[in-house]
């Protein structure tokens, strides 16, 4: 209804020539302010009539308010479930539905004090809610409005009379739709803008870009700082890089290219023209923050800048110094693979990608110290590694606050494992690309850390840490046969002395058939002595070697072993059965795979020795069940260092055991908690 301007009420919709909205601010109380009318033919609107119409149409509402949607009265209806929709609600929701999917206001996305257009007045049933109705739409489409699902219509003490409600009862109802992603976006915008309060600009003018360089990196102090310029058309363009990262092919092709363009072509380019059309490179990207640029350059990358533009073109054109695959000198192997990781972290990934093309196959990259800013990459195959165990150590990574990672990957392992002064090693090294792929496949993380050849692999346990690669890469007997010598020499190099020594002591505590055990003449040093001299011997011999020049090695290796072995013994100052047992033990020490963990049985040798020398038996005895105890306390990444031994694990101990076959090699390790224990596809 609405007044014709003469007093009188006329009821129906008037017609306009052109569309018309007129933007009605409801108060509340079933009208609102002075409609604002925009476009030709706009009525213009008597507040009190209007007021009149919306008490009328709210006594005429009074009676449907108690009325319920076909199927109240069926059996099973819950009387104290919300009220349905009347005829005229569904009526009117499907109009506003259809207007929705024309691109009109919906009540429950725009704000309190949004403007909605005056074609909507008939709708809300004198509600006080205008919704928008196209002018077209149709007034009744039946099939349309029993399919649509309820949907709360607005959060306001009336909203229900639109449905046929009481006030203050909301149809319980579904959002529409895509609001969860309007959300989200919002939330992402956000974020955006916060992100952007941290930015750090880049200057727009070259003047102000050199003289930045100049104070923050030392342009002009450090020779291989490079600043390119050049001038192309009316824009001078300049390339900012080191020289020792630069790959001087690539820049110079981009160099050509931009020299091909003609003058108006540079005066009418904008940055984005540059990044898409005119950069011949694989791999540009935009920057708007300093630091990133910065710590992209010192990566080696090469920053180009248009005078004139915030930003700058990343280039990826990197030439770092490196070598080229080779074996590993700690992991040879006499069948199999001969390359090795190098310190390049981008060569290393590509090697294990070679072996995994896994579309699964995850790298996370990370940076970790203030000043080196060292590149971490985290490597797992997302459909079988622990969740939990990765968001912990992604964790563990982030809460590293360190100036730098000069000593990579050692000083990464301290700063997250926190394992104090435990001398036994809770994560493995690899340099070998095939083992650092099958540990990935059984469901272990891998993290790769730029300049270092070595990759950690975690979590590990003790036995892990006493496998191979040289038993997978022979047959499944013979891979046994070697694995079972292994653990005689790693065993041998931890007990042989000490109980060596022990009998020495006490006699009487040989068996019958090893009576000639034991020191046959007295030296003129202590034999605890002669224990700790031989240890620091072959520790200083080891490090000798290590540092010798290679043509010198063989060398000092037959002066260590003739002339100071021989001639120590001559003089006296060592008996023959300690260089024998102690040379046993150091070939034991040498056949452990991980280097870590045959030092650290080194010092439980030594703790050992010296127990016997002062307790002798119960010394013996007690040092080596707190060394287990100790070893089954420990935890790698929250997993069991003694698995399979503690806890006890059938199957897991027989796979340490024996080189189990592949094909019988069902199952991943019960420890990772794997998403898939089974190795094999259905």
């Amino acid at each position: 209804m609405r007044d014709n301007g003469h007093g009188d009420r006329e009821t129906g919709t008037t017609e306009f020539k052109k569309p018309v909205h007129v933007f009605w601010h409801d108060d509340g109380n079933g009208f609102g302010d002075e409609p604002e009318e925009q476009g030709a033919g706009a009525v213009p609107a008597d507040r009190a009539a209007a007021a009149a119409d919306g008490a009328r149409e709210r006594e005429e509402a009074a009676p449907r308010k108690a009325e319920r949607a076909p199927g109240h009265d069926k059996p099973g209806w819950d009387a104290d479930a919300p009220v349905g929709r009347t005829d005229a609600g569904v009526k009117a929701e499907a109009r506003l539905r259809r207007a929705d999917h024309q691109g009109e206001w919906f009540a429950d996305d725009e704000p309190d004090d949004a403007p909605r257009s005056a074609s909507s007045m008939d709708a809300g049933e004198g509600s006080g809610q205008r919704f928008a109705v196209p002018e077209n739409a149709e007034e009744s489409h039946e099939n349309e409005e029993e399919s649509l699902p309820v949907r709360r219509v607005a959060e306001r003490p009336d909203a229900g009379e639109l449905a046929g409600e009481p006030p203050g009862e909301p149809i319980a109802a579904h959002r529409k739709p895509g609001r969860e992603a309007k959300g989200a976006k919002k939330a992402k915008e956000a974020k955006e803008a916060d992100a952007k309060k941290d930015l750090i600009p880049i200057p727009a003018s070259l003047d102000g870009f050199k003289r930045k360089l100049e104070e923050e990196v030392g342009y002009k102090t450090s020779f291989d700082i490079v600043l390119r310029e050049m001038t192309f058309g009316d824009r001078r363009v300049a390339f900012f890089f080191f020289n020792g990262f630069a790959k001087d092919t690539i820049l110079t092709e981009v160099l050509k290219r931009l020299t091909y363009l003609q003058a108006e072509d540079y005066r009418t380019a904008s940055f984005h023209d540059f990044f898409r059309l005119y950069v011949p490179a694989i791999q540009v990207v935009e920057e708007q923050d300093w630091d990133d640029m910065m710590t992209n350059v010192l990566s080696g990358g090469t920053a180009m800048f248009v005078e004139g533009d915030d930003k700058v073109l990343l280039i990826d054109a990197k030439a770092f110094p490196a070598r080229n695959p080779e074996e590993p000198t700690l992991e040879r192997v006499v069948r199999g693979a001969r390359d090795g990781f190098v310190e390049t972290m981008l060569v290393n990934v590509t090697l294990v990608r070679r072996r995994l093309r896994d579309k699964q196959l995850r790298y996370e990259i990370m940076r970790v110290g203030e000043r080196t800013q060292t590149d971490i990459c985290i490597a797992y195959i997302d459909d079988i590694v622990d969740k939990e165990m990765l968001e912990s150590m992604k964790d563990k990574i982030k809460q590293v606050k360190v100036d730098g990672l000069p000593l990579a990957d050692k000083q990464l392992e301290e700063a997250t494992v926190q394992r104090g002064w435990n001398p036994f090693p809770l994560v493995r090294y690899s340099e070998r690309p095939d083992t650092v792929a099958v540990h990935l496949m059984e469901g272990n993380i891998a993290i790769f850390v730029d300049t270092t050849p070595s990759v950690m692999i975690l979590p590990t346990t003790f036995f892990d840490l006493l496998q191979h690669a040289e038993e997978n890469r022979q047959t499944p007997f013979i891979g046994t046969y070697l694995r079972w010598v292994r653990f005689f020499g790693i065993i041998a190099s931890l007990f042989l002395l000490p109980l060596w020594f022990l009998f020495t002591l006490r006699p009487e505590l040989k068996p019958p058939g090893l009576g000639f055990i034991g020191a046959q003449q007295a030296g003129h040093l202590p034999m605890v002595a002669q224990f700790i001299l031989a240890e620091v011997g072959v520790d200083l011999m080891r490090m000798a070697a290590i540092h010798t020049p290679t043509p010198l090695a063989t060398a000092m290796s037959l002066i260590a072993a003739i002339l100071i072995g021989d001639i120590a013994v001559k003089t006296g100052l060592f008996v023959n059965e300690v260089v024998l047992y102690m040379a046993i033990s150091a070939i034991g020490m040498f056949a452990t795979p991980s280097y870590e963990l045959g030092l650290a049985n080194r010092i439980i040798r030594l703790v050992l020795i010296i127990a016997v020398a002062l307790f002798e038996v119960p010394g013996f005895v007690v040092a080596t069940t707190f060394f287990f105890v100790m070893l089954c306390m420990q935890r790698s990444f929250n997993r069991p260092y003694m698995w399979p031994l503690v806890p006890f694990d059938a199957k897991g101990m027989l796979g340490i055991l024996l080189r189990v076959p592949v094909l019988q090699n069902r199952k991943r390790p019960n420890y990772l908690k794997a998403q898939q224990r089974d190795k094999m596809p259905n």
